[in-house]
């Protein structure tokens, strides 16, 4: 990617919420990258940060930058970019990803060991079991599969909502309901939007509080057992233990479904990478990293600047809202060889920030990469070619927040 193509895409407030830029982003990342690593947009208190190196550093700096939630990007009606604070839309509480520590430590020791140490290494069996349902809905399509509505959104929104411990005929709202947060952060949407996806987000709070109401009088060994344990020992409110369990069903149900989606496309569309794991399917973990890398589910994470301080000789004031740009930072030459290319012998492969990094890496890492595992095996499996459709095209997910399809149809050859 030359300076010359990156040079289009103007600087502007509106370059921030125009799907078209953020339909194909890194033309913008690198322009940001070389151009101004730190980037103070112009009108608004916002900042995105572009490069490895800073956004690493800002990682580190818990005492300068909070985890804390406290505003969302929105359109206004003009069609300019504006921030609404987060308690308009009823989205207050601090939790895991937007918590600081200490609440952030307590939060984590409550889901951590149950969801990493027991049950993800228990679960492959049930998530290769909701892999065969919709593989045979799959398969009921004939040649002509829809894959991210038929496999990248429903096992994720499956596993998460057994992980979690709702009922399993229940999915399809746990689908629904696990994409809701992306999309109140997607950026592109009106305050009246915003102010339904808010309505449609406090329907599932109303679920889970009454299904944390249940484990409370009988506690299992699923998740929403271990925040009813939790909060009878008073490690946790029960607003605490909702948001703990809206964040958790949030990122396993979005993060998964992108990365299960977009490993596909990218096989779909590259036939000789497609052909080399297909012969050995032992690159399939490698090339997942590469996947997960290249097309980061989140494209980044927000944080609330604490205190007047600088980041890469920009001085950022106190209440900035900044966006850190894993996306851009997966792409940045200054940390990875050939960093636009999938590498399948790369030295590090775990080095992106795709998952996070430090106290706020995520929880549910190796479950992502277990269902995509998964999933991938059986679609190379059950086919001998799989390529993106010749007369229909893929369709983003209209988001600056999140890098799924929201649509995704394949020609198949099964076996």
């Amino acid at each position: 990617m030359n300076a010359a193509a990156s040079s289009v895409v103007p600087l502007e407030p509106r370059t921030i919420i125009d799907p078209e830029v953020w339909a194909n982003p890194y033309p913008l990342y690198e322009r940001l990258r070389r151009e101004h690593p730190v980037w103070l947009v112009p009108g608004l208190d916002m900042a995105f940060v572009a490069t490895h190196e800073l956004i690493v550093d800002a990682l580190r700096r818990i005492d300068d930058f909070s985890n804390h939630l406290d505003v969302l990007l929105a359109t206004g009606d003009d069609g300019n970019p504006v921030l609404f604070r987060t308690d308009e839309f009823g989205e207050g509480t601090t939790t895991l990803a937007t918590a600081d520590p200490p609440e952030h430590t307590v939060h984590r020791s409550v889901v951590f060991p149950e969801l990493v140490a027991r049950r993800m290494e228990a679960m492959r069996a049930e998530i290769e079991a909701f892999i065969d349902e919709q593989f045979a809905a799959a398969h009921s399509q004939n040649t002509r599969v829809e894959w991210a509505n038929t496999v990248a959104h429903p096992v994720p929104a499956r596993v998460i909502g057994r992980l979690i411990g709702l009922p399993d005929e229940s999915w399809p709202d746990v689908m629904d309901w696990a994409l809701q947060g992306g999309r109140l952060l997607a950026g592109f949407h009106t305050r009246e939007t915003m102010n339904a996806i808010s309505q449609d987000n406090a329907h599932s709070s109303r679920f889970l509080y009454a299904k944390l109401a249940e484990a409370g009088n009988n506690p299992g060994d699923d998740l929403l057992g271990v925040c009813a344990k939790a909060m009878a020992n008073g490690d946790i409110s029960r607003g605490e233990a909702i948001g703990t369990l809206t964040v958790l069903l949030g990122a396993g149900g979005e993060s998964t479904a992108s990365l299960i989606g977009n490993a596909v496309r990218m096989l779909a569309d590259d036939p000789a990478l497609q052909e080399q794991i297909r012969a050995d399917h032992s690159l399939l973990e490698n090339f997942i990293e590469e996947a997960v890398r290249l097309e980061s589910p989140f494209r980044g994470h927000y944080r609330q600047v604490k205190r007047d301080c600088e980041l890469g000789g920009v001085t950022l004031k106190a209440g900035t809202t900044v966006f850190l740009l894993w996306s851009s930072a997966n792409r940045d030459p200054a940390e990875f060889d050939r960093p636009d290319e999938v590498v399948l012998d790369r030295r590090i492969p775990r080095s992106h920030l795709s998952f996070g990094r430090g106290i706020h890496h995520c929880v549910g890492a190796p479950l992502a990469r277990l269902e995509t595992l998964c999933s991938l095996e059986r679609l190379l499996q059950d086919t001998s070619w799989f390529s993106l459709a010749d007369d229909d095209s893929p369709r983003w997910e209209k988001s600056m927040f999140v890098r799924r399809h929201e649509y995704l149809p394949l020609d198949v050859t099964w076996n």
